[in-house]
């Protein structure tokens, strides 16, 4: 475990860490968890991270990550298992999202209802034009966060958008990293502490320290936890000397 401002890093399975948090102690849940896709086959989404999302021009720039590699009913089984601890330590409303693509959209709004949310809809992040092109097919452009609440939540609160369009980061720390623009603007009706369960390189974990959010990231691989505590001490040292 290790203390960054008000962030507190830990390298454990999530699942061991969500079992031991306080209940009502978690304000808010924005989740990045490992999709097992990258392929309409079985045998294609158990292949490597690396080799299902990233080109051969790429590959070996970002170390691989663990728990991609689940077919779609083991994916349900254990989302709903990681969802429904995580709504055991959030507050009464408290919202949880999740990011998924399109192949387990299905799956993911099925299983936060699995792990006992209301669901409230989806949030599209176009990625813009920048994606990939596919000749003669339109352009996988979107991913998703599906979220809901953990049971009913007062119509109270600033006003967002049900939809962002932000570019993938043209520098990146982890293979599938999303902008930290995004993130912040996701938390803005979320309340804190807010728990990351799946911390990878800690955009999400930048996006709070930006807005002044307690912050509680979990990481199981030593690499990318070793890679978000760099991140956030650069930016705690960047708000120091500024």
């Amino acid at each position: 475990m290790v203390q960054i401002g008000s962030a507190t890093l830990i390298r454990a399975d999530s699942l061991d860490v969500l079992a031991a948090l306080e209940p009502g102690s978690i304000g808010g849940v924005l989740a990045d968890p490992p999709y097992s896709s990258g392929g309409l086959h079985a045998g294609d989404r158990a292949r490597a991270p690396s080799q299902k999302y990233q080109g051969s021009e790429h590959r070996h720039l970002h170390a691989d990550f663990a728990g991609d590699n689940r077919d779609q009913r083991s994916f349900l089984a254990w989302s709903g298992l990681w969802m429904d601890r995580a709504r055991l330590a959030m507050r009464p409303g408290a919202i949880l999202g999740a990011f998924t693509d399109w192949r387990q959209l299905p799956i993911t709004t099925d299983a936060i209802q699995v792990g006992g949310f209301v669901w409230r809809g989806i949030v599209p992040w176009d990625k813009t034009e920048a994606v990939r092109p596919q000749l003669g097919r339109y352009r996988n452009q979107a991913e998703y966060l599906v979220w809901g609440t953990n049971g009913p939540r007062p119509m109270a609160g600033p006003i967002v958008p049900g939809a962002f369009r932000h570019s993938v980061p043209r520098v990146k720390r982890h293979m599938a990293a999303k902008p930290v623009e995004l993130m912040r603007d996701l938390l803005r009706v979320m309340d804190g502490p807010i728990l990351d369960p799946f911390m990878g390189s800690a955009s999400i974990g930048e996006a709070c320290a930006e807005l002044g959010l307690p912050y509680i990231g979990i990481e199981v691989s030593p690499h990318y936890f070793d890679v978000a505590c760099q991140r956030l001490t650069e930016h705690a040292a960047r708000g120091i000397a500024a």
